[in-house]
Formats: C-alpha cells, sequence, structure tokens
C-alpha cells in the first residue's frame, strides 16, 4: 500500500494531472484495502496543498530572473497587462473565491499549477494564495473522490 501511495504522491505532482489522476489511481488500485480511498484522499490533498506555495516561490523566482533580459522584460510587461486587463476585473468582481473555484474545478488546464501562476500575475501575496489555493485543493479533492466512489456510472459523464 505504501507503493501505491508514493505513486499517488507522484502523480499528484504532474503538471496538468495533479489530484485528479492522483486519486483515480489510488482508488482503483487500492480498492480491496478498506478505507484505501481515506488515505488516497490524504496523501493527495496534503501534496496538493504543499505544491501550491512552492510552485509560486519557483515562479516568483523563474520570472524575477528571466525580467533581467530587456525584451523578455518588455514581453512580460505587456502580456501582464493584457491578463490584468482580461481578468482583474473579474477577480475583483468575485474575489478570492473564483480563484479558489477555478483551482477546485477538476478539468485539465486548471489546478494548483496555473492556480500559482495567475496569483503571480494578479499580484496576490503568497500568504493569501496559499489559503486560495487551500480552498480549491480541497474542492478539487471532494469531488474527484465523489466521483470515484460514486461508481462508473457518473465517472463516464468525464470520460
Amino acid at each position: 500500500m505504501i507503493k501505491q501511495l508514493f505513486i499517488v504522491f507522484l502523480l499528484t505532482l504532474i503538471p496538468t494531472l495533479e489530484l485528479r489522476a492522483g486519486i483515480p489511481y489510488g482508488i482503483l488500485v487500492l480498492n480491496s484495502v478498506p478505507y484505501a480511498w481515506l488515505y488516497v484522499f490524504l496523501a493527495a490533498l496534503i501534496t496538493n496543498i504543499l505544491l501550491g506555495p512552492i510552485v509560486y516561490f519557483i515562479i516568483d523566482k523563474f520570472v524575477h530572473l528571466l525580467r533581467k533580459i530587456k525584451v523578455v522584460d518588455k514581453i512580460y510587461k505587456k502580456k501582464v497587462a493584457h491578463i490584468h486587463e482580461k481578468i482583474f476585473p473579474k477577480t475583483e468582481l468575485y474575489g478570492d473565491i473564483a480563484l479558489a473555484f477555478f483551482i477546485g474545478i477538476p478539468l485539465p488546464g486548471t489546478g494548483t499549477y496555473t492556480g500559482a501562476l495567475a496569483a503571480y500575475i494578479l499580484g496576490i501575496k503568497p500568504k493569501r494564495f496559499f489559503l486560495i489555493n487551500c480552498i480549491g485543493v480541497l474542492i478539487a479533492a471532494i469531488l474527484v473522490t465523489l466521483i470515484m466512489l460514486s461508481g462508473s456510472s457518473l465517472l463516464h459523464l468525464f470520460i
């Protein structure tokens, strides 16, 4: 069981997959172990929650490094201004809960990695992002676990 939980951990670290792959894998592989879904849920949840601040920190350091190049800095400023113009009014209207739901929707292209990037671009401070990420990851973990535990009929809606 430890080996399978380690694989859940590794799958949860993969961008775009995250716990959306880790939880289904763990539940399907460990289906004969009593309460395995709970161990899988907790392993994926904790991994994804801790991943958020790490990704945010790496983005912050990477962007600062790249912005030392004038051409990259010019492109970055232009892109960030465009994103702010397009997205910022929506985040101002709906607040932090919008980013939490974006992280929490179990679809490709959403999750901790893109949530951290969005938070960084929008200027959300790391502590605030950590709370938003916790809420979003909890939403995603609950949804994915419920889908997996509800049986294959509901799972076919998403595949």
